[in-house]
């Protein structure tokens, strides 16, 4: 087994899946492009949905990448030694070209012969079957066929090995999983991979779409069948190098490190220290990856930059209880800076915005500390008056909710005037707060990535024509810095120091309108992103060198690197109305508009 690094493992992996015939693509941004189910990208395969479901990609059907991704499910779970809220996933991707074989047989001969595991250790599962879609003894077969002994491959349930879909339709399929044995003895007569003991190390993923769930809840088999795969450097990388957490990997020794510089207090020595080490290491990797991605913003109340805000202020949190003062944040980025901004050159390039976004925020959140003091203070006298000596759950998390104040801090202004805290009543308000907020985001996850129905594929033109018509009347400078598409609206972000006027909106949604009146015809061109910009295309991402990109250009209006979807002629669209214009933070104005039959 080699030990190799982050930087090492990413090289290998390309250059592996090239020489197979894969061709290398950039990366995604971590603000999905029209997506309206999730804030951040997720996982590798996620800016590929459109070319999965059908359309064309301009890079061909076997395709390679390494994306960094971003969940936030697990922000609070950070701290121990295995969550991350950010990680970066390797994939390799087949649109119709190969199948199951295939891909087994790369992923095994990656394994072995690159990475050089011992297949001895390797197990792997495989799709049990029920009774929508049949056991999958294909990947079983060639599992076997590879030399994997049958006591080594498991037969598992839907919950353990299918994927998808994404929403409530869409293309799904079985998986099989692959794990490394860890040596540790098994904690019983059922333990297997997958198992929460440790023994099992999952170190790869390949996921056989070769099935479509439609609107009655049926599987059906597809004509195109892909493959979508991700391993995870993180975890990959600590496995080779025998680690027993990510924390010990090069990728956030350096960062820990500097906090060690910071506090005073060395990593290892005291559980309660390393879980805020590791909280500060992992909120400033993921902060500097949102602020410097091709599309970052700054911290703010709501979407993405609400998600940014919280992971800086729990770090600075976590700062404060390691004794550090003043602040700091932006001297722990510049060494995430150095350790990414190679891979990924968009992070180097946006370092001013990074240091000044975080000490900024470091400022502001020493002014809601104030704040919230002061509400306490103003709270004391009446709980004074009464007799219990205990701050209700409710009234802390009022609190914190209300003015951003930690519970940690809420207790120890609490003790300092002889009160203790209801953490239960706290614990309780806060998970209800949850359980609100998972709702509301899996309600929102019900349009599902596979939404490209007529409706949302016209608002997705009608951002193009709104983007050049912005452009058009406020300035060439006009950049867009994000876009959100359901059925029912469109909302599109981008740069601007001031409101829109009324005028300025009237003139914007003339000129939609008067592209949309002449019927103008949308044509889909490939070529590589320097073509597209010598041509004057807008380009919302940075590609690789040389690499292609579809360009659509409406009529003679609009010219705009996108990977669609797009209707045919603008004449079917409809009236395109702008419903609302505000701030969305900082320099930033949202619109948003409808199309009305």
């Amino acid at each position: 087994m080699k030990a190799l690094t982050a930087n090492e493992l990413r090289k290998n992996y390309i250059d592996f899946f090239v020489s197979k015939g894969h061709r290398q693509i950039s990366g995604a941004s971590l603000i999905p492009e029209n997506d309206p189910t999730v804030l951040f990208t997720t996982a590798g395969m996620h800016p590929l949905v459109p070319y999965i479901l059908g359309a064309e990609h301009p890079a061909g059907k076997m395709l390679t990448d390494y994306q960094k991704c971003i969940r936030t499910g697990d922000i609070d779970a950070v701290g121990d030694p295995h969550h991350l809220t950010c990680f970066e996933m390797l994939g390799n991707w087949s649109l119709g070209a190969y199948f199951k074989k295939e891909a087994i047989n790369y992923s095994y001969e990656f394994l072995t012969q690159v990475l050089g595991l011992d297949p001895n250790k390797l197990s792997v599962t495989v799709f049990a079957g029920d009774a929508d879609v049949p056991r999958d003894d294909i990947a079983a077969d060639t599992w076997r066929s590879l030399g994997i002994p049958d006591e080594r491959i498991y037969f598992l349930p839907r919950e353990d090995n299918w994927w998808g879909p994404a929403g409530e339709t869409g293309p799904c399929g079985p998986d099989s999983e692959m794990f490394i044995d860890t040596g540790r003895p098994a904690c019983g007569p059922d333990c297997r991979p997958g198992c929460s003991c440790g023994k099992y190390f999952e170190i790869w993923n390949d996921v056989f779409m070769g099935y479509r769930k439609d609107e009655n809840g049926n599987f059906v088999e597809m004509e195109r069948k892909c493959i979508d795969t991700g391993m995870g450097i993180e975890r990959t990388v600590a496995i080779l190098q025998g680690k027993k957490s990510v924390y010990e990997t090069e990728v956030f020794q350096p960062i820990i490190h500097g906090i060690e510089g910071l506090t005073g207090k060395k990593y290892g020595e005291n559980e309660e220290s390393d879980t805020s080490i590791r909280i500060i290491a992992d909120h400033i990797r993921t902060s500097v990856f949102i602020l410097g991605d091709q599309k970052g913003m700054a911290p703010s109340n709501v979407g993405q930059g609400y998600i940014l805000r919280r992971l800086i202020r729990r770090a600075i949190r976590h700062g404060k209880k390691l004794g550090i003062e003043n602040a700091f944040l932006s001297e722990l980025a510049k060494i995430v800076v150095d350790l990414y901004g190679k891979p990924y050159p968009e992070i180097a390039e946006r370092t001013a915005f990074i240091y000044d976004e975080l000490e900024k925020e470091e400022a502001k959140f020493s002014d809601t500390l104030v704040k919230g003091e002061k509400e306490f203070q103003k709270m004391l006298p009446n709980l004074m008056k009464g007799s219990s000596r205990e701050i209700s759950g409710r009234l802390a998390f009022k609190l914190y909710d209300t003015y951003g104040f930690p519970i940690e801090i809420t207790r120890d202004l609490a003790a300092e005037n002889g009160f203790t805290v209801d953490e239960k009543g706290f614990q309780a308000a806060f998970e209800k707060h949850q359980e609100v907020s998972r709702a509301g985001a899996e309600q929102q996850f019900k349009g599902g990535l596979a939404d490209h129905s007529d409706a949302t594929t016209a608002l997705h033109t009608a951002t193009h024509l709104l983007h050049k018509a912005l452009c058009v009347v406020l300035g060439g400078y006009v950049k867009q810095l994000g876009s959100n598409i359901t059925a029912e609206r469109l909302r599109f972000d981008f740069n601007h120091p001031c409101p829109v006027t009324k005028e300025e909106l009237k003139k914007v949604e003339d000129l939609v309108n008067d592209a949309i009146s002449k019927d103008l015809p949308v044509k889909c061109e490939t070529m590589t992103l320097d073509e597209a910009r010598e041509k004057g295309a807008f380009a919302q991402f940075d590609a690789k060198y040389g690499e292609d990109v579809k360009v659509y250009s409406i009529g003679d209006f609009s010219m705009e690197v996108c990977g669609g979807p797009h209707v045919e002629h603008t004449g079917t669209m409809g009236h395109f109305r702008i419903v609302k214009e505000q701030s969305s933070s900082a320099g930033v104005r949202r619109i948003k508009a409808v199309l009305e039959k």
